[in-house]
């Protein structure tokens, strides 16, 4: 379990992330949600020690984050974010192997290139595996990145924003393959996502953050109504019931 126990972030003064305490990874697929600025990135570059916290503490499975060794984090949470800066000249295998560098240290086994391979194959890339990353869609490109921290085998995968810069098509494919990993190797997504009719359709949980705090935190279905959307957003959201799911509908 990642435990979040009183964590503040400030900038210039101004907290955002404001003393949050809350676990997370019970479920399968945890959905973050809310408007810009509401501090999910931010808290989720504390979770992944990228970003120092100005209290509280962090703990996953037990280790203090703040203390515990870049190896121990690195096998036991697996961290997307969403600006990604890689050469684009690496191959889909060149950058599944680096999935693998917490465990081989650069000295690659045969378990180590059987973690890569079947990550290739579980994303469906056996066909793109020698191709340069500049040389994909950007769906592909992102299930690439995907492979990649499924090869790092940890059970926490966190991801900011993953559907960022995706058309519709590739946006529901990347969901189903993270319900899927979720569901078939028992991974433990948390993701960060703007659409909130994606988190409604393929999260367990939702937790909704508005100015720093967590705002809401219930079963997919349960933060899906109106009331609770439109105070999360500040700005009126219909939710209908759509071949017996809930759907929110934004009007200008």
């Amino acid at each position: 379990m990642i435990a979040l126990d009183g964590v503040t972030k400030r900038y210039d003064g101004q907290p955002v992330v404001d003393d949050v305490s809350i676990s997370l990874g019970g479920e399968g697929v945890t959905a973050l949600i809310g408007p810009n600025g509401a501090g999910k990135s931010t808290l989720f570059g504390i979770v992944g020690r990228l970003v120092r916290p100005d209290a509280g503490r962090v703990t996953i499975d037990g280790m203090d984050v703040a203390t515990t060794s870049s190896r121990d984090l690195a096998t036991t949470l697996a961290v997307l974010r969403q600006d990604n800066h890689v050469a684009a000249r690496l191959t889909v295998h060149d950058l599944v192997e680096f999935g693998r560098f917490p465990h081989s240290r650069g000295r690659l086994t045969v378990a180590d290139r059987g973690h890569i391979d079947q990550a290739i194959d579980y994303l469906d890339l056996g066909p793109y595996r020698s191709r340069f990353l500049d040389e994909l869609s950007g769906g592909q490109r992102q299930r690439a990145f995907i492979a990649m921290v499924l090869a790092q085998d940890t059970r926490y995968v966190l991801l900011d924003e993953p559907l960022n810069n995706l058309d519709l098509r590739h946006m529901a494919e990347i969901m189903r393959l993270l319900r899927r990993a979720a569901d078939e190797l028992g991974k433990r997504v948390i993701t960060v996502l703007h659409d909130i009719n994606f988190a409604a359709n393929h999260a367990d949980r939702i937790v909704a953050m508005r100015d720093g705090r967590v705002v809401a935190d219930a079963p997919a279905r349960e933060v899906m109504r109106s009331d609770v959307l439109a105070a999360v957003y500040d700005t009126a959201v219909d939710v209908r019931e759509i071949d017996g799911r809930p759907v929110a509908l934004y009007y200008s």
